[in-house]
């Protein structure tokens, strides 16, 4: 199955920009986007519930309904004076009905009878916009089954908006009624800047009065190691000879912001000429927070520090003196720019330091309106679950996940300070695979399952080797769901490149590059290689090994530290 070509060609649109004269509310900040009216339910507390037990028995949660609309608060334990503090927001376009239900409800009820319930006409709901200042919520007396009034309260407000009013960023949409609670909180919109990036300049100069482990070595390859988080540099070998080396020597590293690492510093000597095994002589640790910020071209002063004694050097040499010293020049360099993204797209040219920053020369406004024509991302449930990206500078925004749709629409608008004007800004279409879904017959469905034995097949590949990746799965329907899925996204037949093995159906599996199987078929596939083992022993020509041509071996959720899992790990290594 081939997909069909995609077309990034530039269009031309014409969004419905001059609809917003004529919304509710007076003209705002969200002047390149269309306005879009959401009624809002803002539950904040009730007071005075009552239990089939009495009082502070009952776990309360809040029912909004509005038509086939449902969304409920979190439930509270034992509560007859709850606090939830949650926003609803539901889209004129699904406004189905004239009235809003709230029904506050008690989960520790077995018989479901509501605990009390107030309504009230989407047309008697106030209109609202920015920069009107918010509604003060009201407490409405509840009403039983049977229409009486009951001493419980709840306290609420309710206004019609759009998507400009402040509450909308954080509310409940009623776009996300096909995924769980949990998730819904990864479908706002949000935004984060990027840490500053420093360069830290490590001038190693020299070092004085080593100690050698070995008294008798002669003509000592001594180098310095420095550590930085993951990042290890090492300098050249001194050319002096000695237990006074000299290097003069820069290590460069980026650290950002907050410097939470600390760098570290190892005089190593080496313990062969021609090989790479080196002992420390001594090292240095040094916080970040303490190391000195340059922002012109005058060199950092130089300073002697002295290295601490190995632990191994602690017991052997105990009366020894150990004075050995390490001279450098350490500084935080802010006069440049860090690139950490491609130079032809670069949105950022300024120094790391703030005083070094040039004014301010305009204001970038953008406009995210719609997109249309996406693709489904997720085949086994024919969705797509778009937000986007926008990118300029430090700052990264990201809109509100629109589920189940393949032409969403977000109509949010964001600014930017402009500095330099020769710069980009990068703009792209994600789906959301952190969120799941309600499949009756899968179960919750995860985008990132089947990306990594993806992503060590073409590296093989691209090497020009062979590779042969079994990766398991907890249950049957997984290991089908997975195959078939990750065949859809490299456009190919289940039996092909990919295939599975689950019990009594196998489709591909032995030239197949990618086999998912469950844990009990890679389990018999490992115990009757050693069976295997064990029979040939003491044969001149042994049997073909089955599991030979296995390159890499994934297993799935291997932090329940189950047995089986164990077991595989023992038979595999």
């Amino acid at each position: 199955m081939t997909k069909p070509k995609e077309d990034f060609s530039i269009k031309e649109t014409s969004a419905n920009i001059s609809a917003t004269k004529f919304t509710i509310g007076p003209a705002t900040a969200y002047d390149l986007v269309e306005h879009m009216n959401y009624l809002f339910v803002n539950i904040l507390q009730a007071r005075n519930l009552i239990g089939l037990a009495g009082p502070n028995s009952c776990d309360p949660y809040v029912e909004v309904k509005l038509g086939n609309y449902k969304a409920t608060t979190r439930f509270l334990q034992k509560k007859s004076n709850p606090e939830w503090y949650q926003v609803f927001a539901f889209k004129k376009e699904h406004i189905q009905t004239a009235e809003v239900e709230v029904i506050v409800k008690d989960r520790a009820n077995i018989t479901n009878e509501i605990i009390g319930k107030v309504s009230f006409l989407v047309s008697d709901a106030p209109l609202r916009a920015p920069p009107d200042s918010c509604l003060a919520p009201q407490w409405y007396r509840l009403e039983d089954k049977n229409k009486k009034k009951v001493t419980a309260e709840v306290m609420m407000s309710f206004w019609m908006g759009t998507q400009v009013d402040e509450a909308f960023s954080g509310a409940w949409q009623s776009d996300s009624t096909i995924i769980s609670n949990d998730g819904v909180a990864l479908t706002r919109s949000q935004q984060y800047y990027s840490p500053r990036l420093w360069y830290l300049r490590v001038n190693v100069i020299q070092a004085q009065d080593l100690v050698l482990r070995d008294k008798n070595m002669k003509d000592p390859e001594i180098f310095v190691k420095a550590t930085l988080g993951t990042v290890v540099v090492r300098s050249k070998v001194s050319p002096k000879k000695n237990v006074n080396p000299t290097w003069n020597e820069d290590i460069m590293f980026v650290a950002a912001e907050p410097f939470d690492d600390s760098l570290i510093l190892s005089v190593e000597n080496k313990l062969h000429p021609k090989k790479e095994e080196s002992v420390s002589l001594g090292r240095y640790v040094m916080a970040l927070s303490n190391v000195q910020k340059r922002m012109n071209n005058a060199p950092a002063s130089s300073k002697w520090y002295n290295l601490d004694m190995p632990k191994e050097l602690k017991t052997e040499q105990k009366q020894v003196k150990f004075a050995s010293k390490l001279n450098m020049r350490i500084s935080l360099d802010g006069g440049y720019h860090v690139l950490d993204e491609c130079t032809q797209y670069s949105s950022d040219l300024r120094p790391t330091a703030k005083p070094l920053w040039r004014p301010v020369i305009g204001v970038l406004h953008l406009g995210i309106l719609k997109a249309t024509g996406l693709p489904e991302m997720k085949p086994m449930e024919n969705r797509t679950d778009a937000y986007c990206v926008a990118k300029y500078g430090s700052r990264w925004v990201q809109t509100r996940t629109i589920v189940n749709s393949l032409a969403p629409q977000w109509n949010e608008q964001y600014t930017w300070d402009v500095y330099d004007p020769c710069t980009v800004i990068s703009i792209g279409v994600f789906d959301n695979g952190h969120i799941q879904g309600v499949d009756t017959v899968r179960g919750p469905w995860h985008q990132r399952i089947g990306k990594v034995p993806q992503y060590l097949l073409d590296n093989m590949w691209g090497k020009g080797e062979a590779c042969k990746i079994v990766c398991t799965q907890p249950r049957c329907i997984s290991v089908t769901s997975v195959a078939e899925r990750i065949c859809y996204e490299r456009g190919g037949n289940v039996g092909d490149d990919v295939g599975y093995k689950i019990r009594l159906e196998s489709k591909g599996g032995r030239n197949s590059s990618i086999v998912f199987c469950t844990n009990g078929i890679l389990l018999r596939v490992l115990i009757s290689e050693g069976a295997g083992r064990l029979k040939t022993e003491g044969r001149a020509k042994p049997a073909k090994r089955e599991i030979s041509g296995i390159t890499h071996i994934i297993m799935l959720n291997c932090f329940r530290r189950k047995f089986l899992y164990h077991l595989l790990l023992l038979l595999h290594i």
